[in-house]
Order: structure tokens, then sequence, then C-alpha cells
């Protein structure tokens, strides 16, 4: 069916352009998108660190998410299964697409979170802005006890920075 191709491409995209973990996304509810303030507020029971997590949203997204919301339809989830709007996307549909892609063995729906570190990282944007976009857990204890800091401003220029970099390279 055209729609489902149409919305694994545009899931594709924001994977890339959130890096958030493949079954954030694939569970993500429109109830957690606030377009005009251009976040993706994501709850702790949803997280795999049970923490809420802000994602700061590019042009480049919002503009899929407007595209994707006639094709999600009357559903709850941005990507439903294909036999049931009331039920996510499998989990398996992202890596099959890939596999069918050719990349079955070299590359999985997760890697886009390891390709936007090491370019941010390479680029020189602050290791703590990186790791909280990640919704990484800070290993340290005694820094995890007092260092709670969102960093959105500064997240936000990072997103919109990374979206321009991959449409100037990728999409």
């Amino acid at each position: 069916a055209e729609p489902l191709r149409r919305a694994t491409k545009i899931a594709f995209k924001l994977l890339a352009l959130t890096f958030v973990r493949p079954g954030e996304l694939r569970g993500a509810l429109w109830e957690e998108f606030d377009l005009e303030r251009a976040e993706w507020r994501i709850p702790a029971e949803r997280m795999k660190m049970r923490s809420p997590h802000i994602v700061p949203l590019s042009r480049q997204a919002l503009a899929l998410l407007v595209e994707l919301k006639p094709l999600a339809g009357s559903s709850p989830f941005l990507f439903h299964a294909t036999t049931n709007i009331n039920r996510p996307m499998s989990e398996n549909t992202l890596s099959y697409a890939m596999g069918r892609m050719g990349y079955s063995g070299t590359a999985t729906p997760h890697g886009f979170r390891a390709l936007a570190s090491t370019v941010l990282n390479e680029e020189g944007f602050d290791p703590d802005i990186i790791e909280r976009q990640l919704a990484h857990a800070e290993r340290n204890k005694i820094r995890a006890a007092y260092h709670r800091a969102e960093y959105l401003d500064d997240r936000r220029k990072m997103m919109q920075w990374w979206a321009d970099f991959l449409d100037g390279q990728y999409l």
C-alpha cells in the first residue's frame, strides 16, 4: 500500500532527524507533539531510562509531521500497524525495510543515533548537549544527582544544524 511505503520513508527520515530510539518513534502518539512549540514530549513510561524527554523539532521534522498526518488518518499513532490503526507499527517494519534496501547485516534503525553522535561530536558540539539529546543516563552517580540541565535552547540550535547538515548531505 502506497501510504505505508511513504510512512515508512518518513519514519526513517524522522529517525535520522530526531535520533530517538526506534521504539520511541514506533510508539509515538500525536498527542505527544506540540507543533506550535516545535517539541515532541515523550513521557517517562515510553523512555528506556524512565525519564520524560523533550525532542526539539527542526523545520524539516515539522514538515514531515505535516506530511504524515493525512497518512496516519484517525490513528493515535504516527506510525500505525497495517492491520490495526490503534496499534503501533510493528517493531520489525523498519529493520525489514532496511534489509529490502540492501542494508541487512550492515545497518540498523538504531544506527542513526550513533551517526548523529559521531558527527555532532566531530563538529564540536558540547558532549553534554549531545548526550542529553540522546537521553543517555549520566554514568557518574554524583554528577547525575546534581546535573539535571535540559539545554533546550542549545539542543534546538543543534537539532536545526543537524537537519540542515542532513539536507546538504543525505536527504
